[in-house]
């Protein structure tokens, strides 16, 4: 069992990808997390969109972004594994595919996320190093990272 990476833009998605992106954010950031918030928040059409498949279906997501579209660095963000698929630590290798998709696209090397607070040692495992003070986002404590 192998995951697939590709990256395309928001116009060249096709209806069945766009709906198992957002039914996978939907499921694991809404759902499973119990967090009410809006995800449709009028910046996927400016990401490129990093989608990792298994067996015809999307199990791994996140949009990246250049510099001054989220922040005034390069970002990855909405980054997601299928909970089924978790187990295989894919999210390691979707990081690493959004990092090397933010230098190919965007000819960035230094990337900044806003990470889920639990999730600040596995970030820190591909590279990036924490900034600033926790603040609260969607009721979920968050700390920005910083990569190179």
């Amino acid at each position: 069992m192998n995951i697939q990476f590709r990256i395309i833009a928001f116009n060249e998605l096709t209806l069945n990808e766009l709906y198992g992106i957002m039914k996978l954010r939907s499921t694991v950031f809404v759902v499973e997390q119990n967090c009410v918030y809006q995800d449709l928040d009028n910046k996927d059409q400016k990401a490129l969109h990093l989608i990792g498949e298994c067996d015809n279906k999307i199990v791994a997501y996140s949009r990246l972004f250049k510099p001054g579209d989220y922040f005034d660095l390069a970002c990855i963000g909405r980054v997601v594994i299928d909970a089924e698929y978790r187990d295989k630590k894919w999210g390691h290798l979707l990081v690493q595919a959004g990092i090397k998709g933010i230098l190919n696209h965007y000819s960035e090397n230094k990337i900044k996320i806003s990470a889920q607070l639990y999730l600040k040692k596995f970030y820190e495992t591909n590279g990036f190093v924490a900034q600033g003070e926790v603040y609260l986002e969607d009721d979920i404590d968050h700390i920005e990272m910083v990569l190179g």
